[in-house]
């Protein structure tokens, strides 16, 4: 890659958790490529993880359901970031906000998807490949990254004291078990692989004399704390407790994922261990899969329904959610045999 002379960029990502780790490797490649600390556009809960990358400088956050609801503060917003005087703007984000912010910093150093809403502003504008993966997409905004060389792994630094947290909540385990940590909650119901589910396979992983650590955020609390009680104590439970980064040291601890098609996937490309991903309502065409060379991912594809969105839905449309329920767990457990090599 050509190093050009240190200059001021700007990427804006105000999407999901997941979506901003997997802007991660794009941040990355512009340092290299710019030779200095990028910029970012952010949400409130997103801004753990940029602030956490030793490639990201400052952080512009953009509180789309609070301060910025408004049309109005977001121009505002945006007149603000003006005296910072980007040489080049990148917006992986494609939405009608991102492109409002890409218009009033007038630069003509702009560079957006073809789809993005009005696309108009970017005046460079790369084709968005919809059966490349996220992270592939993403760099491609700055140029040709095929052969796999698009492979590039998030990079994420955890404080000493956000290690120590964690490391305190470790000596509580068995430090002669191997651990498996599993991510049952998500946002979105349809991408949820069903709980009693989830259950058979810790059963089959403590079987096997693997311990189990739950991990999720606060809204995942209720569902991890339903599991864990139907254990009684034999499994550990991490919900709600620690940040992004220091999930992210968790997993370092952990011979392998299971999650859900949601954001601890991309947690656990930073993390760089195994990960076996269960697409339910949603598809791995989608460009979301684990894709560090250890890991997998499950999916139930024989049907006509599926997929009913990239995000999934809140309710299943044909009250059936087939795609989670004829995903047993016998189809799920014969990966993680392949993966811990049972």
């Amino acid at each position: 890659m050509e190093i050009l002379m240190a200059q001021n960029i700007l990427v804006i990502q105000t999407a999901f958790i997941g979506d901003a780790i997997l802007t991660l490797p794009l941040i990355q490649e512009l340092s290299s490529k710019y030779n200095n600390k990028i910029d970012v556009v952010c949400t409130p809960v997103s801004k753990e993880i940029f602030s956490s990358s030793p490639f990201v400088g400052e952080c512009f956050v953009l509180d789309k359901k609070g301060a910025h609801k408004s049309l109005l503060a977001t121009i505002k917003f945006a007149k603000a970031l003006r005296k910072k005087k980007y040489h080049h703007i990148y917006s992986p984000h494609r939405s009608f906000r991102s492109s409002v912010i890409v218009f009033l910093l007038r630069k003509e150093n702009s560079t957006g998807f073809d789809n993005s809403s009005f696309r108009f502003v970017y005046n460079n504008k790369i084709k968005y490949e919809k059966d490349y993966h996220e992270v592939y997409r993403n760099l491609s905004l700055l140029g040709d990254y095929d052969n796999g060389k698009w492979k590039i792994l998030p990079l994420v630094n955890v404080t000493d004291k956000e290690i120590a947290e964690v490391r305190q909540f470790l000596k509580n385990t068995d430090v002669n078990k191997l651990k498996v940590t599993i991510a049952p909650g998500t946002v979105w119901e349809t991408k949820r692989y069903p709980e009693k589910y989830y259950v058979e396979i810790i059963k089959f992983l403590l079987d096997n004399n693997y311990e189990v650590i739950l991990i999720g955020g606060k809204n995942d609390v209720e569902l991890c704390k339903s599991i864990e009680m139907q254990f009684n104590g034999k499994i550990f439970n991490s919900t709600g407790k620690f940040s992004v980064p220091q999930t992210i040291y968790l997993l370092k601890n952990s011979k392998l994922l299971i999650s859900n098609d949601s954001a601890p996937t991309h947690m656990a490309m930073a993390a760089d261990i195994p990960t076996l991903t269960i697409f339910c309502s949603t598809v791995p065409q989608f460009g979301f899969i684990p894709y560090n060379n250890k890991s997998s991912f499950v999916s139930y594809d024989n049907l006509e329904c599926k997929p009913c969105g990239i995000h999934g839905q809140k309710k299943c449309p044909l009250k059936t959610f087939e795609c989670g329920i004829k995903l047993v767990p016998d189809l799920v457990i014969d990966k993680i045999k392949q993966l811990l090599q049972i």
